[in-house]
């Protein structure tokens, strides 16, 4: 059955408009991807390195390290000793915010992008000041969307962040399962997931559709610049 989440659509989408941005509009000399092993991280960073090297861009190191390490000496050197000026990140926030505070401890001067598990308060207590300038591409703030008031509202009055870039798309997946069974009449999985793959569906992440492999059609990432302290700004090329 399709399903819709940020990290359903990362190959997919987010991927090679993160790979792209970089080879554009970051044109870095010297480029490392590293990841967590995970599947999430570690696919979101195959699909990256495929799409800055088809861009010419070399990536000179792409390695991965153990999810829930917490000493990062050995990457930190890496990035040193072959003067990567840009490191892309496929995994989660916590071993990235060991990473980035560990680098600039080191002296690192590499700009550092990630995906949208990393874009959270979280990583700034992590990493605080080295948690500066990271890139990180990440859905539109739909909490913002005039729309969704109610929805915010509600979440907000169970003392939970609307925030989070799970947040939305989270809602709109039962959203989406929730329309679907209503259009069959039936909870059967395979005439749902039919129904899924062939309808359109008004959500609070905009109206959705899936493609023949299952993925979203059209939905869009955002390149935010994070700030310690401070609300992240957006940076998307126009």
């Amino acid at each position: 059955m399709s399903s819709f989440s940020a990290q359903s659509v990362s190959t997919a989408a987010k991927a090679p408009f993160a790979g792209h941005y970089v080879a554009d509009h970051v044109s870095p000399k010297t480029v490392a991807v590293r990841h967590d092993g995970q599947q999430y991280g570690e696919g979101l960073a195959a699909s990256v390195n495929q799409t800055v090297e088809r861009k010419g861009v070399k990536v000179a190191l792409f390695e991965g390290v153990n999810a829930g390490d917490r000493d990062f000496a050995l990457l930190v050197q890496k990035l040193k000793a072959i003067g990567a000026d840009f490191v892309y990140w496929g995994g989660y926030h916590p071993e990235l915010g060991l990473i980035l505070r560990q680098a600039q401890e080191a002296g690192v001067q590499a700009r550092f992008m990630a995906g949208e598990a990393c874009a959270n308060d979280s990583l700034s207590r992590i990493a605080r000041s080295a948690s500066e300038g990271l890139l990180v591409t990440a859905p539109k703030a739909f909490d913002t969307v005039a729309g969704n008031k109610a929805i915010a509202d509600a979440i907000k009055a169970e003392g939970k962040d609307v925030t989070g870039p799970y947040v939305y798309p989270a809602y709109s997946a039962v959203e989406l399962i929730a329309q679907a069974i209503e259009a069959v009449g039936s909870e059967d999985p395979e005439s749902v997931a039919k129904a899924l793959h062939e309808g359109t569906f008004k959500t609070p992440t905009g109206t959705l559709s899936f493609d023949g492999k299952g993925d979203l059609k059209d939905f869009s990432f955002l390149v935010h610049e994070w700030h310690f302290g401070k609300p992240r700004t957006e940076v998307s090329p126009r």
